[in-house]
């Protein structure tokens, strides 16, 4: 499991709550969580979130309504925690379209073993359609490879570490060009235009200025660069695995 997906734990139990996030960071998962309805917007919005778990007994909101809110505008899986006793809750929730329920009390582990089989399905479909282009308008919403995430809804770049990765709009728009065509050699003419720069900067060589600026943002060592290889006499290659997300 990659140490890159990013779970939402929404529960107004702080004592759960830190339980969840401590042991799920322990088995390398990236964690966030809310204690409301609005924390968890809030979350959705800046973040790019794989997976949600959803306390459907928040206290004084309805989960539920949280829990169709979710499927109504996002495709990202969700996975409602009920009472023992809360078999309405459950039924009602897998109706809805959650992809897993979990009962009170449960396990870290066996929490940890859902979250992965989610994950696991959700990733199959990611690898089916990873290579077409997105449709019906959709925009992707991030680029991830190697730990590090773009996030092209809110325009950041987050490192593996979760530090935030502070880019120009000219080195953002490139990076986004090489996120978009991995291990393709692309010339200094078609990164001008992919990314937009000879809109302020006409000559092909900002180019150079700009792969330099951004290798030394990413690359452990920009003057041997893993990730952004220059073919010499042809352009530059953005050499490592891309991960799309919708």
């Amino acid at each position: 499991m990659s140490a890159s997906h990013h779970i939402l734990v929404v529960d107004d139990d702080p004592a759960i709550r830190e339980l969840m996030a401590e042991y799920l960071t322990e088995n390398e998962l990236r964690v966030t969580t809310a204690v409301s309805g609005a924390e968890m917007k809030k979350a959705l919005a800046e973040s790019v979130i794989d997976l949600v778990v959803l306390d459907l007994r928040l206290g004084g909101e309805d989960g539920m309504h949280l829990a169709r809110h979710l499927r109504e505008t996002s495709a990202i899986p969700v996975i409602i925690v009920t009472g023992k006793r809360d078999e309405a809750d459950r039924v009602m929730g897998l109706e809805i379209a959650a992809d897993d329920y979990i009962t009170k009390p449960f396990s870290n582990r066996e929490l940890l073993a859902r979250i992965r089989a989610v994950l696991r399905r959700y990733q199959v479909q990611r690898d089916a359609t990873a290579a077409a282009p997105a449709k019906g308008g959709t925009e992707r919403r991030a680029y991830r490879f190697a730990g590090w995430e773009l996030n092209v809804l809110v325009r950041r770049l987050t490192s593996p570490d979760g530090r935030r990765v502070e880019l120009s709009n000219g080195e953002f728009n490139l990076l986004l060009a090489l996120c978009e065509a991995p291990q393709r050699v692309l010339s200094r003419d078609q990164l001008l235009e992919l990314s937009r720069l000879h809109g302020a900067e006409v000559y092909d060589r900002s180019i150079d200025v700009q792969i330099l600026r951004l290798r030394r943002k990413i690359e452990v060592d920009a003057s041997t660069p893993q990730f952004i290889r220059t073919e010499r006499g042809a352009g530059y290659v953005f050499d490592t695995q891309v991960d799309a997300l919708n």
